[in-house]
């Protein structure tokens, strides 16, 4: 794992965001919060899940401080939470930018409540933190397309083609 890794890893998200956010936006905002019957309850909720355990995984790293995990009720339309993600955004960019590939091996001792300490290597615990994000915005995808909106494809494969073109 280098800094490079992490760069597209984290790049590749935004860009991802990029693509799903938009449509997000086109909801009503009654949609943005209905209930759905998923681990999150909403896709407000899921947003919000994904924000505050980005920004989580980056203050247990040395980034800027997030306090206590973000409440959704506390991001009433999708344009509060991507106004805070893009400052997570920059955030999380400024500190990659302060790494150097052997600072990835130091290792991070963190909680995840209410279990017990753990300790991974720092790379490993962005690495996760990028990844996550994979996870629920495929969620997300099909929660959309259940409701009739179909977000453009955000495969890893065409972040690639188009960075290379």
């Amino acid at each position: 794992m280098t800094i490079q890794d992490l760069y597209r890893l984290f790049d590749y998200g935004y860009w991802a965001n990029a693509k799903l956010f938009p449509v997000i936006e086109q909801l009503a905002p009654e949609q943005f919060t209905q209930f759905i019957d998923t681990r999150h309850g909403s896709i407000r909720n899921t947003i919000v899940h994904m924000l505050s355990a980005e920004w989580g995984w980056l203050d247990r790293c040395g980034g800027p401080a997030r306090g206590p995990a973000l409440k959704p009720e506390d991001f009433a339309t999708a344009q509060s939470v991507f106004k805070t993600w893009r400052k997570v955004e920059s955030d999380l960019r400024t500190f990659l930018a302060g790494l150097s590939d052997a600072d990835l091996d130091r290792v991070v001792e963190f909680t995840i409540p209410p279990g017990d300490t753990q300790a991974l290597p720092l790379g490993r615990l962005l690495q996760h933190s990028a990844n996550h994000g994979v996870h629920h915005r495929g969620q997300l995808s099909l929660l959309l397309r259940m409701r009739g909106y179909a977000p453009e494809n955000f495969d890893l494969l065409l972040y690639d083609f188009q960075r290379r073109s």
